[in-house]
């Protein structure tokens, strides 16, 4: 099957420009966010020990993830867990050969207990969370795919990726507040924040209004006072912070925990124990967090399938998006006159992986450009990607390309 590659122009207003731009992130702390890093760090431990074990990738989908948030009892000075949280992980995985298996299950939760123990401080992996690990063989059909060797193997799945390039002033803003505050260097001055931070912005124009969540250790705060205190000088660093940022907007509003009410109590503060609404506030899953490109875009296309936890090899549904967004930022990167780039990507299945149905790239053209004058480059960066797709999918095993 010949894949049709197909170049358009983009359209002459770009994001950026439009009067009404909505960008979200959700920090490395939110139950969405979790589900989708531990289901990502699941299918690459997977891979390795795969590769160590058969010579190859086998097949599993670990994209099916729920965190069921717990129970806590608060006061100001502490508090302690009543009940905790449960991991639940399933969907599909080969546990091995005949005459050879593996241990799927305890090497999923093993590598979710390592994934919290490092990114997630105040959480306690063996206390304060319980796992549920629901992995099976998958059909007969779809497991033959991976019995045919070494290679790119064909496509699990109809689907359809996208991605695209640069990111507006906006979604890197949002971006780069989230994993400022989520820094060390934050974090050493604010010690009594936690990590489950969310960012919301909403570009009118040129004015721009940010309301970010992020919840304060009970721990480190005792008073009421000091709560709001202690927030009034977070977001005097936010506000330094996205004042030294080239937004490009004449108006920048900030709210920080906007459902606080003074007088109120612990009903008036975002107060955690583990720095994580998970504990009692919210539950997450796979899929509902930041897409590929790092953020939930409004403006933006996007793709109905969660990357995270899909095997790397054939499963085109975290393939594409995340081939889709390396395509854009070389394109944009490496091609004088392009101003910015979306990429679309269309499988079939059973058709190999570097053969999809369809390959269309939407491209703003820079003044003094022409689309006709850049377009056969365009279309060259893309038949040399789709002729390194397995060098590709071989880096995306390993972890090389951050999806969360």
């Amino acid at each position: 099957m010949k894949t049709r590659i197909l170049i358009n122009r983009g359209p002459v207003v770009p994001i950026n420009a439009q009067p009404l731009e909505i960008v979200e992130r959700k920090g490395r702390g939110h139950p969405d966010t979790i589900c989708d890093a531990i289901a990502e760090a699941v299918s690459i431990q997977l891979s390795k020990v795969y590769q160590e074990n058969f010579g190859r990738i086998l097949h599993h989908n670990i994209d099916k993830c729920l965190l069921v948030a717990g129970q806590v009892k608060l006061h100001l000075g502490g508090g302690r867990v009543t009940h905790p949280m449960r991991l639940i992980l399933g969907d599909r995985a080969s546990s091995g050969v005949p005459g050879k298996k593996i241990p799927v299950s305890d090497i999923a939760k093993e590598t979710a207990r390592t994934w919290i123990k490092s990114h997630l401080p105040h959480v306690n992996p063996d206390t304060h969370m319980r796992y549920q690990m629901e992995l099976q063989p998958t059909s007969a059909e779809l497991g033959a795919i991976f019995e045919q060797g070494l290679g790119l193997l064909p496509a699990n799945d109809t689907s359809a990726g996208v991605g695209y390039a640069p990111l507006t002033p906006t979604e890197q803003l949002v971006v780069d507040l989230e994993q400022y505050v989520n820094g060390p260097r934050f974090k050493q001055a604010f010690p009594e924040t936690g990590e489950d931070v969310k960012v919301m912005a909403v570009r009118m124009d040129r004015m721009l209004s940010l309301t970010v969540a992020m919840p304060f250790l009970a721990k480190r705060i005792t008073t009421e006072k000091a709560y709001f205190v202690r927030k009034a000088k977070v977001l005097q660093n936010m506000q330094r912070f996205i004042h030294e940022q080239p937004h490009s907007c004449k108006q920048v509003d900030v709210v920080v925990n906007a459902l606080d009410r003074p007088g109120q109590g612990l009903k008036g503060m975002y107060l955690t124990l583990l720095g994580t609404s998970a504990e009692q506030g919210d539950s997450g899953q796979v899929g509902r967090g930041n897409r590929t490109s790092g953020v939930i875009a409004l403006n933006r296309p996007m793709s109905g399938e969660a990357a995270a936890g899909k095997n790397p090899i054939s499963h085109v549904g975290k393939i594409y998006n995340v081939w889709a967004r390396e395509l854009a930022l070389k394109a944009y990167n490496q091609i004088s006159g392009v101003r910015d780039v979306t990429v679309w990507m269309v499988s079939r299945i059973g058709a190999p992986v570097n053969e999809p149905l369809v390959v269309s790239a939407q491209v703003g053209v820079k003044k003094g450009f022409s689309l006709k004058r850049i377009s056969g480059e365009v279309r060259a960066l893309i038949e040399q990607e789709l002729d390194d797709m397995e060098h590709f999918c071989e880096a995306l095993a390993k972890g090389q390309f951050g999806i969360c």
